[in-house]
């Protein structure tokens, strides 16, 4: 159900259940869908708990093989399905998750593989398609591979090779002077390409928010923000707050230098500058809380992990609009 259904709490039915249906009958009779889990996007990521639930209701089955997915390229059911099936492969019940390539859930699917799907529901059809084979090679203990659909990175294993090193060396440097520019043996990182929203016609009438990866936070930093490599995002009430005050708040950012940010922390998050739109009606309202997280050595994935989450928490509070300040 779409997001009227986001905050619905984990449950299990017997069987199969929507796309387990079909799931279901492409993996044929040696295979059985024994239980279905049930749980709300949003409450599976942002519910503490939530996937350890999960969790404990897959293994109370007699479950072999834990399927997450298909999530194509919805990021909070990407986020939820590949942490499920992350949390169960640490609990020794064998997961598998199928989403997009770009979804943001990919990165955290931990030691549990991925399979390609479509980027919508839609695709639910040839996703499966290939999804069940996988599932069944999955379940015979052989390794997946690009072959399969499987988007992850892949474990590193040593293998014997027909050529050294040198002779290899050679042979890629000549296939690139002939033209080929993708030959490699060690694929790079994909980066995403963010395409911008459209402009908010009116802010007049919106509610706005203020978000930051600059590491802003009360003075001493009572819910410790790392200063690099965020493990975490936090969010700080703003009601009845027209500045931020130098003694009050500080920057605890471990990339650059936080001497005039400490003197005047609006030069980050710019609460003095919004409040002023506010009064004069530039905006509708400001949202009486703004979120933090810092993007000093933060990783792409956990990057992106976090925006799908900011989402989720400021589109439940009906906001429109948000400002992000990076540093």
């Amino acid at each position: 159900g779409r997001e009227e259904a986001a905050d619905t709490p984990p449950e299990i039915r017997e069987g199969p259940v929507g796309p387990g249906k079909r799931l279901s009958e492409l993996l044929g009779d040696d295979f059985e869908i024994v239980a279905t889990l049930i749980c709300g996007d949003d409450y599976a990521t942002s519910t503490e708990g939530a996937i350890d639930d999960l969790v404990e209701m897959a293994t109370g089955t007699d479950a072999d093989i834990l399927v997450a997915g298909p999530a194509f390229g919805s990021g909070r059911y990407g986020l939820a399905c590949a942490r499920l099936a992350a949390a169960a492969t640490a609990a020794d019940l064998p997961a598998i998750a199928a989403m997009h390539p770009d979804n943001p859930g990919v990165e955290d699917a931990g030691a549990a593989p991925v399979i390609e799907s479509g980027g919508t529901s839609r695709d639910m059809r040839s996703s499966l398609d290939t999804l069940a084979p996988a599932v069944a090679k999955f379940a015979a203990g052989e390794a997946l591979t690009s072959d399969d659909g499987r988007v992850d990175r892949l474990a590193r294993r040593n293998t014997t090779v027909d050529s050294p090193a040198a002779e290899r060396a050679l042979d890629l440097v000549l296939r690139r002077l002939a033209g080929d520019e993708e030959a490699t043996e060690i694929p790079q990182p994909r980066f995403d390409v963010v395409n911008p929203a459209g402009p908010v016609e009116d802010l007049s009438q919106v509610t706005v928010a203020l978000v930051t990866e600059g590491a802003v936070v009360p003075a001493g930093n009572p819910d410790r923000l790392p200063s690099s490599r965020a493990t975490k995002w936090l969010k700080y009430s703003l009601d009845g707050e027209d500045a931020l005050r130098s003694g009050e708040y500080e920057s605890v950012d471990g990339g650059f230098s936080t001497v005039a940010a400490d003197e005047d922390p609006n030069r980050i998050l710019p609460l003095d500058a919004a409040r002023e739109l506010e009064r004069d009606e530039v905006i509708g309202k400001l949202h009486d809380s703004y979120l933090v997280t810092i993007g000093n050595g933060t990783p792409v994935a956990t990057a992106r992990g976090y925006g799908v989450e900011w989402a989720a928490e400021l589109h439940k509070a009906n906001v429109q609009a948000a400002i992000l300040t990076a540093t």
